[in-house]
């Protein structure tokens, strides 16, 4: 019979082919496994879990909840081939998923980051000029910030104005058309990197100081820094906007064209889902109440559309 940490293993192999990356999943459970083979057991249940899920008195409520259900999948994979398996219940440790209230930017602020972000160590040019770039393609794409990270320059075709993005959430990749616009400020970036570092070490599109690819972290406490600037934020400890809100920032304001110019918003949708790498379009009508507005342009058509368009 096959130990916890062999099956661990199948069981991990098997849901990356499916296209899951589970990082958290296969940095965690090994601990599970470890607890398990200190108490002797050779299957899951329902207390062992517990007791792994709950362990550090530090956690949130959030996380051990989280912790539990990433046990209770793997045991329903286990229960399969081991029937003695125990699948813990998902109510075992309630916990209710609340979506974070978005940032709603706008134009005027989104420019006043940009330019802010440009001021970044200015006695260090690429710092600046990647930081500000990349805020500017979150602002017009509604990439993940990963996802615009993770950018490689073959990733970029400037004369077809087309963004290739690459394993992304899901596991999935997409294109991602390009205004001129975005086409040509992403072609000045290219030019002053390559004239900072003309033999470049890797492939990254964005790059830090060495011409290595910058880290989330990095980003993190640079926009930190611009948006206290700006006044979006009071001090670097106090909660505020996102970069990820750029995203919502795109999605609210392409929504927003569409019921201004009269476009038929459900047809384009589908549409909106796949430009942001949805994987249901349900994810993508969250916006639609997201904000007051949005909830009232779609209201009135709603309405007018129930009295024969008058």
């Amino acid at each position: 019979m096959r130990t916890l940490s062999r099956q661990l293993q199948d069981y991990l192999n098997l849901r990356r082919q499916l296209g899951f990356k589970l990082n958290t999943e296969g940095r965690l459970l090994p601990s599970f496994v470890r607890l398990a083979k200190q108490q002797g057991a050779r299957f899951i249940t329902t207390k062992l879990a517990l007791r792994w899920a709950t362990m550090s008195p530090n956690t949130t409520q959030k996380t051990r909840a989280c912790r539990l259900c990433m046990v209770r999948k793997f045991a329903e994979y286990l229960s399969t081939v081991e029937p003695r398996t125990e699948v813990p219940a998902q109510k075992l440790i309630p916990y209710k998923f609340s979506r974070r209230e978005p940032y709603h930017y706008t134009d005027n602020q989104v420019r006043q980051l940009i330019g802010a972000a440009r001021q970044i160590h200015p006695s260090r040019r690429i710092k600046g000029l990647t930081f500000s770039t990349l805020l500017g393609l979150l602002a017009v794409t509604g990439m993940r910030v990963g996802e615009a990270l993770a950018l490689d320059f073959q990733d970029l075709d400037f004369a077809k104005g087309l963004l290739t993005i690459r394993q992304a959430k899901g596991n999935k990749s997409r294109l991602v058309p390009l205004h001129s616009s975005t086409v040509q400020a992403l072609q000045r970036y290219a030019s002053i990197r390559d004239g900072l570092y003309p033999h470049p070490i890797s492939q990254n599109f964005f790059v830090s100081e060495g011409s290595i690819r910058p880290k989330y972290e990095a980003m993190r406490r640079w926009f930190i820094m611009a948006t206290c600037q700006v006044g979006l934020r009071q001090s670097a400890g106090r909660s505020g906007p996102r970069m990820h809100d750029l995203r919502h920032y795109f999605a609210i304001r392409t929504l927003l064209d569409w019921y201004r110019c009269d476009a038929n918003v459900d047809a384009r949708l589908p549409e909106l889902a796949t430009f942001l790498g949805h994987s249901h379009v349900s994810d993508t009508y969250w916006y639609l109440s997201a904000v007051p507005e949005l909830l009232e342009l779609a209201t009135r058509r709603w309405e007018r559309a129930n009295k024969g368009g008058k």
